[in-house]
Formats: structure tokens, sequence, C-alpha cells
């Protein structure tokens, strides 16, 4: 029984792999679910009788690949089922459920894979027929959203017109990861133009397309931290490190993710990274917070603190003292 039920698990988490990405070689699979090569063209067959269309390819750039079924392959939804969740998902990716966003992507992104041609369409009248009230994330074309999904799984090229300044220029990227934030969607990827990593904001593109041209991945930054980073305190004109003496979770609740970051330095202190377009403006926030704190970084800041803390005495200084009456 502990045979078979091992069996399962593997073969399930070779599914899981092959929605993840286009082409696994024999070996790359191998080495993943830590069995022979011989193992894996079992565990490959094991899926098709199953029902899931793997396609084998030899050759360089072949391996093994999850093709789109005539039929959605066994666990499964009926085609109102599949077309109903499909819709749910763009939904919730787009922009109407912030806080489901990211995982509605992710889990469209593997719905994508085998999603039957045939309902394709349906879908995407569908999607365009629902919208939202209220807050949440600042709204995306889901189409975009999937379109950059898929090259990020396929590891295939990416092009978009982007504002920078007063005009728009198009970027050639190798897209890495979508990242969501309480706000909206970043890409973050490895700007050809560039030859260095960026983050994008996916609002802001136009005329977004894919290409077919595959690309090595290149040893990349975490991608969440790149891009809270780069929104809460890269661009900004100013940078500003702090030693707050509370714990990061009392700080993390104080302030939005996409305003500062925040790294815990032991149980009763964290650091704080931050920005803004004068230097005041960060030294305020941290004041705000109602916690001691130190000056790390730049030196400069720490004689602006003197600076106005003499101006908020003198200010005190000039108001005669009120008794309790």
């Amino acid at each position: 029984m502990d045979v078979e039920r091992g069996t399962t698990e593997r073969v399930l988490t070779l599914l899981g792999l092959l929605q993840q990405r286009q082409v696994w070689t024999g070996p790359e699979l191998a080495e993943r679910l830590g069995v022979t090569p011989r193992t894996v063209r079992r565990d490959v067959e094991r899926l098709r009788t199953l029902g899931y269309p793997v396609h084998a390819s030899q050759g360089v750039g072949g391996g093994y690949q999850l093709g789109a079924g005539q039929d959605l392959p066994p666990l499964l939804l009926d085609d109102q089922e599949a077309i109903v969740t499909a819709v749910s998902l763009l939904v919730g990716a787009g922009g109407a459920i912030a806080s489901a966003g990211d995982a509605a992507l992710r889990a469209l992104t593997k719905l994508d894979r085998v999603l039957p041609a045939r309902l394709r369409h349906e879908v995407r009248a569908l999607s365009g027929s629902v919208e939202s009230f209220g807050g949440g994330r600042t709204p995306v074309d889901p189409a975009v959203l999937m379109m950059l999904a898929r090259a990020c799984r396929d590891e295939v090229e990416a092009g978009f017109d982007y504002p920078s300044g007063n005009e728009v220029r198009r970027r050639q990227v190798e897209p890495y990861r979508l990242v969501a934030s309480d706000r909206r969607w970043y890409l973050l990827a490895y700007d050809l133009d560039r030859d260095d990593w960026r983050s994008f904001r996916v609002d802001k593109m136009t005329e977004v397309s894919a290409r077919t041209w595959r690309f090595r991945p290149r040893p990349a930054p975490d991608a969440a931290t790149y891009v809270q980073e780069s929104v809460a305190s890269r661009v900004y004109p100013h940078q500003a490190r702090f030693l707050v003496h509370a714990s990061g979770d009392t700080v993390r609740a104080q302030i939005p993710a996409s305003a500062a970051v925040v790294r815990p330095r032991g149980n009763e202190r964290c650091e704080v990274l931050g920005g803004a377009e004068n230097l005041d403006a960060v030294l305020m926030h941290i004041v705000l917070l109602g916690h001691d704190f130190e000056v790390l970084d730049p030196p400069e800041l720490r004689r602006r603190c003197r600076v106005l803390a003499q101006r908020l005495l003198s200010a005190g200084a000039t108001m005669p003292d009120v008794e309790n009456s």
C-alpha cells in the first residue's frame, strides 16, 4: 500500500512539473523527482493512461511536454464547470479580488495548459461581460496577465510599450515572475536593452506580445523582494534605512508593503527601508510610527534629525505651559 501511495504522489508531482513549464528533459525530471529516467518514462505512461496528453520529442530542445487535450483529462471538470472556473479566475486575477489575484493567476495558468480549444472563445466572451466595483488592485487586462504568465512559464521573450519620462518606448525582456502587491501587478524581467533586471507595472504596459524565441533562465533575484524594494525605495530620489525598536510584525501592521521594506532584527527590533521625494518625508513617516529608532543611512539624515529636533524644541519653548484646569 505504501509503495502504491508513493507512486501516486510521484505521478502527481510529475503532472505538476509538466504544468509549470513548456518542456522538460527526461534527466531534468528524473533529478527533480529523485528517480531514474526509466521511472520517469513509466510515470509518463501512467499519465497518458489517465488521459493526460504528454508528448515526447527528440533532439535539441526536445523533451516531455503536456499538451492541450481533446477532452479535459480526469479529475475533472465538465465543460460548464471548466468555463465557470476559468472566468472566475480571470476576474480574480484581473483585479476584482486583490487578496486572491496571485493565487487565481497561478491556478488559471495551470488550467490554461489543458483547457480544450473549443472552450477558449466562451471563456473570453464571458470574462468580458463581468465587472466589479469597490477597492482592490488596479485593474489590468486578464488577457495580458495570461500572456505574461505563459511567457514566464514557457521561458520565451516578451515585448511591450512602456512609458519612460515623457515618451513611450518599446521594451524587449526575458520575463521571470509576475508579482502581486496590495495595489498592483508587476513583472520582474531581464531588460535586454539595459542588460539588467527591472520591474514593470503591468497596468502601464501596452501592445504586449510574446515571442516563440526561448531563452535560458539567468540567476535571478528573489522576485517579491526585488519588486517590493523597487516600489518602496528605488523609484524615489532619496532612500533611507532605520533601526526601529519594535518587532517586525508590529511595524508591518503599520506600514503598507508598497511603502517600505521591513526586515526583522531579532524579536524586538527591525530594519525599515523606505524612500520619498525628500528625506524629511521619510523621517516624518518613521517618527509617526511612535517607536524609538536610529538612523542607519544616509549620514546626512542624522544631521537633519538634529536640525529638526532643535526646531521642534524651539517651537515648544515659545508656548507657555498649560496647567490642568
